[in-house]
């Protein structure tokens, strides 16, 4: 049998899985902060999270957001400035927030 399988299908697993290898919550975090909307910076996230009292360091945070950004491709990314600016497309904030509201 042959199924279809949608983008939004893919995404879906690929955050579901994403997020099934989060053992301290920071990447669900990450999400909700991105879901919020926005665009932000390496140095943001890296700000949100010290705020949260995550040990992160800003190196993995860089690595963090893109990974989310290649692996996941739900974020848009803006290089023209001097940093990058991350915004998540407005095609995956309910795929997003569906992954995370059943998490």
């Amino acid at each position: 049998m042959f199924v279809l399988e949608t983008i939004e299908d893919r995404v879906k697993a690929r955050l579901i899985k994403y997020l099934g290898r989060d053992d301290t919550g920071i990447r669900e975090d990450v999400l909700k902060l991105f879901l919020e909307g926005g665009t932000f910076t390496t140095g943001d996230v890296y700000k949100h999270l010290n705020e949260k009292e995550f040990d992160v360091s800003y190196r993995g945070v860089s690595a963090m957001v893109g990974l989310m950004n290649t692996r996941l491709g739900i974020l848009s990314i803006d290089v023209t400035g001097d940093h990058n600016l991350y915004l998540l497309k407005e095609d995956y904030k309910p795929i997003v927030k569906a992954v995370l509201d059943n998490y």
